[in-house]
């Protein structure tokens, strides 16, 4: 009988060692699964998906208000985006001002800047190409039954003159009071809102008198620099529980956004989404690997990003998350990244201000019977390549397609016809924004030779490494690009596992 014939004592033991080993080896990557952060994003997904159609079943109750666990799913939702956007502007302020303050440790920072803004420029060309593509092929518009829908007056307007003007900080802290009045009851509601673009200005100002004052300033900036730092920890500690928040926005999307109203708008809905696909999936990909980068890596390392943005809607309250993905897993130079990135996030949005008004704009003159010129195809191309500091990394895009209607001069009660499945369209275009700002960063370093390419290519960072330092990372990029004694082990591990089968 051979040495390793079944049944015999070192057979025996030898598939006793094997079943020890892979059984801690199988506890460790469930775990590692179940605490990934990208895993519990899926999951409370899906969860929510099934408690919005159990919520959605219960119906109202006798009185017609919502039942009390759709009222509980949308309150958990709500809470979380309103706590993610309550440090929007103390985030944007310290951010902006460090960004600048860092620009003076990077070479040529002036043609750093101009180069992400060529390139944001460049993709919100792209995509508005594919919107405009997509509208006049696809005609969403002339596909709608009538009677099925109602014209309305939007909520918020934007035009030129307010953007133009909404730009002059009305107090240091860009604050100020926005009402709303309940149509049902007459009731004013009025609460406290700050407009983010007069912070970014405020903030600019602000950073650029700091490096004149240079010496004298190094106190003020050090002090921005920990409130930075501290702000971040905060939002940190939101991100962890994203997935909660995720539970209760899809819940909640999924009760109060059914799809008998997509029913009128399956075309143009179908129509937005193909057009941030083909972005997201194609234009993204191309641009990546043109620039000699791996496309896997690249959306294995912005995936976190896009997750978070897609269900919590907001570019702004994706930033610390984006930042962090950006420098981490890209490979982008932090004091190129905390520039490029919290800029990105307010006026990079190939999704809100150049797919969706492209199309959005389109889908109105075509429900209206309005034959549109060569001369207001191509003022649809300028308004959403210039326009898109008009959405202000806020949730929904309203006032940047009231902006191209206006521009147009297409009727406004289009923005009516749109308004019931926006949150559902708006999911999708938060994570292509997200994406792109987290790409042209990376663009830029790699064109201009500062792309940290081993750290692009460095396992990916997930919540985990919200605390690492910079030595950590540093440990970390050496660990994975595989140092000699790791080889020498692994060399070794291998030659005692044949001795193990050759003895068996």
């Amino acid at each position: 009988m051979s040495a390793n014939t079944p049944g015999t004592p070192t057979s025996k033991v030898a598939t006793e060692a094997s079943e020890a080993e892979v059984t801690p080896r199988t506890k460790s990557r469930a775990r590692k699964l179940l605490t990934s952060f990208g895993f519990q994003i899926l999951a409370a997904l899906v969860l929510g998906v099934v408690l919005g159609l159990v919520a959605r079943g219960l119906g109202d109750d006798a009185e017609g208000n919502p039942n009390g666990l759709a009222a509980t799913l949308a309150t958990i939702g709500s809470s979380y985006v309103t706590i993610l956007t309550a440090a929007v502007v103390p985030l944007i302020l310290t951010a902006v001002i460090s960004s600048i303050a860092q620009l003076r440790l990077v070479t040529n920072a002036a043609r750093l800047a101009g180069q992400t803004l060529l390139w944001f420029g460049i993709t919100a060309l792209i995509a508005v190409t594919i919107g405009i593509v997509l509208g006049v092929t696809i005609q969403p518009g002339s596909r709608v039954d009538q009677s099925q829908l109602e014209t309305g007056e939007p909520s918020s307007v934007g035009t030129w003159w307010n953007f133009l003007t909404g730009l002059v900080p009305q107090n240091f802290l860009g604050m100020g009071v926005r009402s709303r009045v309940d149509a049902e009851t007459g009731d004013v509601n009025s609460t406290i809102a700050f407009n983010v673009l007069q912070v970014i200005v405020i903030a600019v100002v602000i950073g650029i008198a700091a490096l004149r004052l240079g010496k004298r300033a190094e106190p003020f900036l050090e002090f921005t620099a920990s409130a930075l730092a501290v702000i971040q920890k905060v939002l940190w500690w939101i991100i962890r529980i994203a997935p909660l928040g995720t539970l209760g926005l899809i819940a909640s999307a999924v009760v109060n956004y059914g799809w008998e109203k997509l029913t009128g708008l399956a075309w143009f809905a179908i129509a937005i989404y193909i057009g941030l696909a083909l972005v997201l999936f194609v234009v993204y990909p191309i641009l990546v690997k043109a620039h000699g980068l791996s496309v896997g890596r690249f959306f294995s390392g912005v995936w976190p990003a896009v997750q978070l943005a897609f269900v919590s809607r907001s570019s702004i309250g994706t930033l610390p998350l984006t930042q962090r993905v950006t420098e981490r897993n890209l490979g982008v130079p932090r004091e190129y990244a905390s520039f490029a990135v919290p800029f990105g996030a307010t006026t990079k949005m190939d999704g809100c201000a150049a797919i969706y008004p492209a199309i959005s704009a389109i889908f109105v003159a075509q429900f209206f019977g309005i034959e549109l010129s060569i001369m207001q195809y191509i003022l649809i191309v300028i308004v959403s390549v210039v326009g898109s500091a008009a959405t202000a990394g806020t949730t929904g895009a309203t006032v940047m397609l009231t902006l191209t209607l206006s521009t147009l001069g297409l009727p406004l009660e289009g923005v009516g016809l749109l308004l019931a499945i926006d949150p559902i369209l708006d999911m999708g275009r938060t994570a292509t924004n997200v994406a792109g700002q987290a790409l042209v960063p990376m663009i830029v370093a790699k064109r201009e030779g500062i792309l940290n390419e081993k750290l692009y290519n460095a396992p990916r960072g997930d919540v985990a490494f919200s605390d690492e330092t910079d030595e950590e990372v540093e440990e970390s990029i050496q660990r994975s690009t595989g140092s000699e004694s790791d080889r020498e082990q692994d060399e070794f591990e291998g030659t005692t596992l044949q001795e193990a089968e050759r003895r068996s």
